[in-house]
């Protein structure tokens, strides 16, 4: 089963290359989406996947990641067909957003779409395929080459429009990330060091080193997660390192930066967890925490700063990004009920922020311009895909009753519970910051009404073209209410599979009528 999920859509996108039909072609995505979320869910629910003598396989929280993964592309993936069919034709780019090269290399990138529609059907499969790789991956090195095999698949995703804007972000993304990668790799050579100078026998199996991991060489295991935690950071967009990702989803296609941010990221930060747990079965979570806490404080505080006045919409989503992974790995860093926090936030923010992509797609579609200077009167022009736009960001910040409310209230729970003031209160104040920065932003774009004598674009709300950010948001809105048992079950097998010395308990750390969660520690 786990060589399957792999092989389908690598399978599907060889059909895709070979379709000759570009109306046919899109609905292969759907199709593989149906089927990789089937095998998932059986995945998820056997006992073990193990395949390739036990290099691939799901733990816990690798569950949680191919669950989001494979929901959040068959959700997007019936969006496509339609965006796909408009894309045919070229939009003219708004004079306030002048290209920065010169107009020779502009029509010299602004080629011909001819073969467009059939490479993004067949790489956005094979990045589906790479996405899987990482997640059942139980070998670190093979871990490694599923993450650098999704930056060679999505980046000529980015480069889509072929314009300078998006050549820029495609080698921005391809630059930075590959450097991250590389110290992730050195990373995974030092944590086999360890080992070595530790008198054992050198291993990248996960598995392995979490039993040998009591033995591991603490100096070279404490460079060994810092090394990791930088390069796998790099790929998660995590400040300093983030450069690459306001860019590159800016450029992408929509239903692109939906995958970008609500699963790629994820799969970087799988890969943390992954070197986390050693740190934490090695006796070092202390060391990694501290770590953890700081770089997600600093994440949120460069998103937030980066979002005041920001007139890009889909620039300022960027951001949002890289203020909710710095949200992820505060929460693990907190420790308790902040890694079950972590882990609930991993599955609303990325089923939001698809959300708000696909329907920023729309607005960008309708006005032909990303820019807040251009658009205005999106509840008028386009009012389903407004409002579902508008309440998305009221989910994006956490306000009631949505999923990010319970989950950043779990994580904000576990620091005060933990004694961790300082750390509660420039969590709070942060996302105040970003409230207020990304409000002006919004309602610039939803209220008011369109300019006088503003061209009409031409685009049509569709079912297909907000139907599924509306699925995906309603998904949001059940889990501030209801958590599902199964779900439930999985993120508390996953927290606790992070650091042996939790055992999640039931407390009562939430507002009245939704579910509440915590984790205490107990003695060994």
């Amino acid at each position: 089963m786990a060589l399957a999920l792999i092989a389908v859509p690598l399978v599907l996108a060889l059909i895709a290359f070979a379709v000759p039909s570009e109306r046919a072609r899109p609905w292969l995505l759907p199709a593989c989406g149906a089927c990789h979320l089937a095998l998932t869910v059986a995945a998820i629910r056997a006992p073990s996947v193990s395949a390739v003598d036990g290099w691939l396989d799901l733990d816990a929280p690798a569950r949680v990641i191919l669950a989001v993964l494979s929901t959040l592309f068959f959700v997007c993936s019936f969006y496509i067909p339609g965006y796909l069919a408009a894309e045919g034709q070229q939009h003219p780019v708004r004079a306030s957003e002048p290209p920065p090269s010169s107009a020779g290399m502009a029509r010299l990138l602004q080629t011909s779409t001819d073969g467009a529609n059939r490479q993004f059907c067949a790489v956005f499969l094979v990045f589906l395929a790479m996405m899987t790789l990482v997640t059942l991956s139980r070998s670190l090195g093979l871990m490694w080459v599923g993450v650098e095999a999704t930056t060679l698949a999505s980046a000529p995703l980015i480069f889509f429009h072929r314009d300078p804007r998006s050549l820029e972000a495609t080698w921005k993304y391809l630059l930075i990330c590959s450097v991250g990668i590389a110290l992730a790799l050195l990373g995974s050579f030092f944590l086999g060091y360890s080992a070595l100078r530790a008198g054992l026998r050198p291993t990248l199996l996960l598995d392995q080193m979490v039993q040998q991991a009591p033995l591991l060489s603490k100096p070279w295991l404490h460079s060994a997660f810092v090394l990791a935690f930088i390069g796998y950071g790099t790929k998660m967009g995590l400040a300093p390192m983030h450069t690459w990702l306001p860019d590159a989803h800016s450029e992408a296609p929509s239903p692109v930066s939906a995958m970008l941010s609500g699963a790629l990221l994820n799969c970087a930060f799988l890969a943390i967890l992954r070197f986390y747990r050693i740190c934490s079965a090695a006796g070092e979570a202390t060391f990694a925490r501290e770590t953890m806490i700081a770089a997600g404080l600093l994440s949120m505080a460069v998103a937030g700063v980066f979002m005041v006045r920001q007139k890009d919409y889909k620039r300022m989503l960027a951001y949002s990004s890289v203020e909710h992974m710095g949200i992820l790995v505060l929460g693990v860093g907190i420790g308790g009920a902040g890694v079950f926090g972590a882990l609930l936030h991993v599955v609303n923010n990325a089923f939001t922020k698809g959300a708000l992509f696909l329907m920023a797609g729309n607005i960008q579609r309708a006005f032909e311009s990303k820019s807040t200077d251009d658009v205005g009167g999106a509840l008028r022009r386009v009012p389903l895909t407004g409002a579902i736009f508008l309440a998305g960001f009221f989910a994006i910040t956490g306000a009631p009753p949505f999923g990010l409310f319970l989950s950043e209230f779990t994580i904000l729970n576990a620091a005060v519970s933990a004694g961790r003031f300082l750390v509660a209160a420039a969590f709070l104040g942060m996302l105040a910051v970003v409230f207020m920065s990304m409000g002006s932003t919004v309602l610039a774009v939803v209220q008011g009404k369109p300019r006088d004598g503003d061209p009409d674009s031409g685009f049509r709300e569709g079912f297909f073209s907000v139907a599924p950010a509306a699925v995906l948001l309603a998904v949001v809105l059940l889990l501030g209410v209801y958590v599902p048992r199964p779900l439930e079950a999985l993120l508390r097998e996953a927290a606790a599979s992070l650091d042996a010395s939790q055992e999640p308990v039931d407390a009562p750390v939430g507002p009245p009528g939704q579910q509440r969660f915590a984790q205490r520690r107990v003695a060994p």
